[in-house]
């Protein structure tokens, strides 16, 4: 797995280079909070939860089947999550590879038992049914 372990969701919406847009605090903490929460069912292995609980942007681009597959073949060989650490929160309208949309990007300086530092990168989005919901999942 070398240095780079990914999950790629939603058709390459990591492509970080999305116009910034001007801060909006408050879409910041709600997405902050979404993906709080969102990061908690993939840590206590609930994928099927959290895929229910992902953007339909993130459903309409993966199944739910192979997300599972996915995550489990990425996260269980990091074992548990040990600390996870706010690093940075981005508001923005326009992100590579996405319709435009309201998103936040956050990063978290995140360590698990086999794997003492990484950076984990979750992309919560304003979704269709007005809440903030898991768009894209990325580990380094």
């Amino acid at each position: 797995m070398k240095n780079r372990i990914a999950v790629v969701l939603a058709a390459g919406i990591f492509g970080l280079t999305g116009c910034a847009s001007k801060s909006n605090p408050e879409a910041e903490k709600a997405a902050v909070g979404a993906a709080q929460a969102w990061l908690e069912m993939v840590d206590n292995e609930k994928y099927s939860e959290s895929y229910e609980e992902a953007a339909e942007y993130f459903k309409s681009a993966i199944t739910k089947n192979k997300w599972q597959e996915t995550i489990q073949s990425v996260r269980k060989p990091l074992g548990k999550t040990v600390s996870r650490e706010l690093k940075s929160q981005r508001y923005t309208t326009s992100l590579s590879g996405a319709p435009d949309g309201e998103y936040v990007v956050i990063q978290y300086k995140t360590s698990f038992e086999n794997k003492k530092s990484a950076v984990e990168t979750i992309t919560p989005m304003l979704d269709n049914d007005g809440k903030w919901r898991v768009s894209g999942y990325y580990i380094k």
